[in-house]
């Protein structure tokens, strides 16, 4: 167990990221670590790494092109007309105004699906307004977080069917029977838990009033706001609902929502932008490279992260950790609960989605909950939790990074400790407890 290279690797990418060693660095480091401690030798370890990479290069091409949409829909004064309405209706009350950020967050996953793409649209435009109702932005990023995380978990529609499909699948595939269709029913106390914890984090931890400069907004444009809604405006929102329509048809027409379709939708809307005059074409380098500005980060370290994760999945230790785990609960289904909820987290702070952490996970999880006794309805609930468990709050997520990314354009936001500590400690203590209570009762 000591020398377990998730376990050791893990820890010290954990180690590095609260030393606040950049978070591309510290994932390379960790995958390095990892692979030496598996037996691999240099060139392998970069090949695993590599290869890893490349099978996520659709999702840094998404995240990219997403960025250039926000980038354009910055520049043609449409976001700050969605701010001023934001801040017409909801201004004189900071705690309202966070809520009604977790509310659109939310949107993002099922009714809108769009994921992270809407953090630097709608997010730098309101940083003034934030500044000047002196909204603590560790609530901010809690109410984002909530809104990227919570609805996949509980909604099955958008990115929460793609969620609850993984788990029906592998968990079928792995020898057990489970209606599929009432996987959402189970996930209504994990979803309460973590509305709990955003409830805790606006109206106590964070509640009080916290100072920040009005600062120079980087990598956004600056834009002059005009009376009424002009051609541009009209363009960017016919651009944007364009980009929504794209990934909703892709979603009806195919099973579940195909890799491609962020893309397609990206770039139609930015086509569309473009031939409206939304862009300008003379602007449109611009375009793209402010969306590179954006979002590019994020897809580095998405691309860094899925490489880490292939170097993690090939490494062996996922198994040797799990047969440590056996020798520890021995009959114990309290223990086992407790081990297997633990080693979802290792896993997920490993590779950085839980999308990804359910399809390892439940390899093992399944047969242990079998020969443990457990019901269809507490194994549901333990690989879904336990997977669930660490996306919020990890520094490789993109529910963590998008956070980040708009909350810091002007350089005041932290990461590890304005955004992954606050949403990791909101979020993944109620899960684990909503976890381990309900896997024992059902």
């Amino acid at each position: 167990m000591l020398t377990n290279p998730v376990l050791i690797s893990v820890a010290f990418m954990i180690i590095l990221c609260l030393l606040k060693m950049n978070i591309i660095v510290a994932i390379i480091l960790s995958s390095l670590l990892a692979g030496f401690l598996a037996g691999f030798p240099l060139n392998e370890i970069m090949g695993i790494f590599i290869t890893g990479m490349g099978a996520h290069n659709n999702v840094a091409l998404s995240y990219i092109l997403l960025g250039a949409l926000a980038y354009g829909i910055q520049s043609s004064g449409l976001a700050n007309k969605l701010a001023t309405g934001l801040d017409k209706a909801f201004g004189k009350s900071a705690k309202i105004f966070v809520l009604v950020i977790a509310l659109i967050a939310s949107l993002s996953q099922n009714i809108v699906p769009i994921h992270i793409a809407f953090i630097p649209i709608l997010i730098p435009p309101l940083l003034g307004l934030m500044n000047k109702m002196k909204i603590d932005r560790r609530a901010v990023a809690c109410a984002l977080a909530f809104g990227l995380k919570a609805p996949y978990i509980l909604i099955p529609a958008g990115f929460g069917l793609i969620f609850q499909n993984i788990i029906a699948t592998n968990i079928t595939e792995n020898g057990m029977t489970i209606d599929a269709n009432r996987i959402w029913i189970y996930m209504i106390a994990p979803a309460a838990g973590m509305l709990i914890g955003l409830l805790i984090a606006i109206f106590f931890t964070y509640r009080k009033s916290r100072d920040y400069e009005d600062l120079p907004l980087k990598d956004v444009p600056i834009v002059e706001d005009s009376e009424g809604f002009t051609l541009r405006h009209w363009g960017a929102l016919v651009g944007t609902i364009s980009t929504f329509l794209v990934q909703i048809w892709a979603q009806a027409t195919f099973d579940g929502s195909p890799l491609w379709a962020l893309s397609i939708g990206a770039l139609l809307g930015l086509l569309i932008m473009l031939a409206t005059g939304a862009i300008r074409f003379k602007e449109f380098d611009a375009t793209i490279q402010g969306g590179i500005s954006i979002m590019g980060f994020i897809a580095v370290v998405m691309l860094v992260a899925a490489g880490y994760g292939a170097i993690i999945r090939q490494s062996g230790g996922i198994p040797d950790l799990v047969d440590a785990a056996y020798n520890v609960m021995g009959s114990s289904r309290l223990l086992a609960v407790i081990v297997m909820q633990l080693i979802g987290l290792l896993v997920t702070l490993g590779i950085g989605t839980s999308f990804g952490t359910i399809p390892i996970i439940a390899t093992v999880f399944v047969p242990l909950c079998i020969a443990m006794g457990f019901s269809p309805a507490a194994t549901i609930i333990l690989i879904a939790t336990a997977g669930a468990t660490g996306d919020a709050g990890v520094p490789a997520s993109d529910t963590a990074l998008g956070p980040t990314a708009g909350l810091n354009v002007d350089g005041q936001h932290d990461h590890i400790w304005d955004t992954c500590i606050p949403t990791f400690v909101h979020f993944n203590i109620p899960i684990k407890i909503v976890g381990i209570v309900l896997a024992l009762l059902l």
